[in-house]
């Protein structure tokens, strides 16, 4: 199979679904251009903060396109590139962009609410309660899985004790963007410039942080970097989103957008040939294409941390109503295309049906930096390039997650209406409280290590996905708008990361017979995941009651204005 053309056929699909779902469920669901967005309602400077909409879809973006759309679908393609492919667009299209697009909807619709207190709105206290806990355990699981990432990528020696200079210099970079973020958030903030001058002003910037990483590149190991990596996300999680956060996803996005160009470019002018089977069979090394093809491709097809991120903080910086489409349909649907290309350049790689050795992320990047290469563009700047992609791909992902685990947590235990917080919940509303306990906890997972992670994360990311997609159908229903697009994705990814979990658990279980259970590996995972099985459950029952019970609130309906200016 070509190589070029399916990720031609890929780009139109994307973009067709675009321009007729994606508008047809705007139009389906009204907004109104005039509305006042959370984001200028409740302005503090910190969470609530008005953006352009490339700066928010530059947020979203960076935030969601963690690990997984490159990740998944290469270790998918055992059974073949087409099942991949398929759930790619499919998924991508009906299950991810659509939940993406609706959370931020719902939640900008909603006074910038995250999810928690959207159930909370339209479920109940107690589902509320039972989802927040839900999500801070899986922030948890997210934090310590990609921070194990990035401070292996920054590790500046080899295993022979070798220096890996593209390691040292991708961190001496990334540490030149936190920073310069900061600078760049004040420049903003203070003479507000146009788009085309703050477009201009990030990419000079952008190429005076590569050039002064790749000349004086930092040499600390992984450990060093793992308590750098959590510093970082304290100091993220706490200070306001348009001092760091927002100029560091938009000076991120250069990266990030210019890896997925130059993937695509080289697939044009390469033209590679796939040379791996369309398809491998229903079962692969002793694992099964249902449910594992659907955990594994988790983000590229559908996430449900993207649902914290588009009601956590893309719903609290949008400017206008109308840049919701963009934000969280189109956002997923380029996360979905950079999927896509991933599986294609890799199995392009392959020989014979054999991927090439090393992880994914070495065999994408390996790949890519030789298309770099071809552009002219010397072998040590593209490799370094390349493992800073890397890097960010994890990077603007923690950052994102530990401020939302800091409000889940915060969240859990605001006191009811009417009610005062005793000093317990007082402790631990506190930013900087939250904040810690929230990493910490991570940090003890994070020592695991992120291969022990990795497994009981995606199926949690999948589950969380299904109850935020019966929690949004709630939400429709209740203010009378159509939500039967939503039934199909919210059952079957339930079924799915239902049936994952259970054969983890059975997995686990099953090393106890053998001796080689490992408490703070396994037993871990087995507490967490059982956890999260109950919680799910319990969700599923109190949204499943509302969501029969069609309910309407009638003072919503004036909330479905027409659409204007589209």
């Amino acid at each position: 199979m070509n190589g070029l053309m399916v990720v031609g056929f890929a780009i139109v699909f994307f973009a067709t679904a675009y321009l007729v779902y994606g508008r047809w469920l705007v139009n389906t669901w009204g907004i109104d251009v005039d509305a006042k967005t959370p984001a200028h309602e409740f302005e503090d400077g910190k969470d609530y903060s008005p953006a352009s909409r490339f700066t928010v879809f530059a947020d979203q973006f960076s935030s969601i396109a963690g690990a997984g759309p490159i990740t998944g679908p290469i270790i998918a393609a055992m059974f073949g590139w087409l099942p991949a492919l398929l759930w790619l667009l499919v998924g991508g299209v009906f299950f991810g962009a659509v939940q993406d697009f609706t959370a931020l909807y719902a939640s900008v619709k909603n006074q910038g609410k995250s999810m928690g207190l959207l159930i909370e709105q339209y479920v109940g206290k107690t589902g509320r309660r039972l989802f927040l806990l839900f999500c801070w355990l899986f922030t948890l699981l997210v934090i310590a899985a990609f921070a194990d990432i990035v401070a292996n990528t920054f590790n500046g020696f080899a295993k022979d004790g070798s220096l890996a200079v593209p390691n040292a210099s991708a961190a001496s970079i990334s540490m030149l963007y936190i920073f310069v973020a900061m600078g760049f958030g004040f420049f903003i903030r203070k003479f507000q410039p146009k788009e085309g001058v703050k477009l201009a002003v990030g990419f000079v910037l952008f190429l005076a942080m590569m050039t002064a990483g790749i000349a004086f590149p930092m040499y600390f190991d992984a450990t060093v970097w793992r308590y750098v990596v959590f510093g970082y996300c304290f100091i993220a999680s706490v200070l306001p989103m348009w001092l760091l956060m927002q100029p560091r996803d938009y000076l991120s996005s250069f990266l990030l957008l210019g890896m997925l160009a130059g993937a695509v470019i080289g697939v044009l002018v390469a033209n590679p040939t796939i040379n791996m089977p369309a398809f491998v069979g229903f079962e692969v090394n002793g694992l099964s294409l249902f449910p594992i093809l659907f955990i594994t491709i988790a983000c590229g097809a559908v996430s449900g941390f993207h649902s914290l991120v588009s009601s956590g903080t893309s719903s609290k910086t949008v400017n206008n109503e109308k840049d919701m489409l963009s934000v969280g349909y189109g956002a997923m649907l380029v996360e979905s295309l950079l999927g896509v290309v991933a599986l294609v350049i890799v199995c392009s790689a392959a020989s014979d049906g054999v991927l090439p050795q090393g992880t994914p992320f070495q065999t994408f990047a390996g790949a890519v930096g030789g298309f770099f290469m071809m552009f002219g563009l010397p072998q040590h700047v593209a490799v370094c390039f390349m493992t800073m992609c890397v890097s960010t791909l994890a990077m603007t992902t923690i950052d994102s997650v530990a401020r939302i685990g800091r409000m889940s947590l915060q969240e859990l235990f605001a006191a009811d209406e009417g009610e005062e917080q005793n000093a317990v919940a007082k402790f631990f509303s506190n930013n900087y409280v939250s904040t810690a306990v929230t990493l910490l906890l991570a940090y003890l997972l994070c020592l695991a290590g992120y291969m022990n992670i990795w497994p009981l994360f995606g199926a949690a990311n999948q589950l969380l996905s299904a109850l935020v997609l019966i929690a949004l159908a709630v939400f429709l229903r209740t203010t009378g708008r159509k939500g039967w697009m939503l039934y199909v994705p919210m059952t079957f990814m339930f079924l799915v990361t239902m049936s994952a979990l259970v054969l983890s658990v059975m997995g686990i279980y099953t090393k106890l017979g053998t001796g080689d259970f490992v408490f703070m590996v396994d037993g871990l995972q087995l507490i967490l995941a059982l956890a999260l099985m109950t919680l799910a459950v319990m969700v599923v029952k109190h949204c499943g009651k509302e969501l029969i019970s069609g309910r309407v609130e009638d003072d919503e309906e004036e909330s479905k204005e027409p659409v204007a200016g589209m």
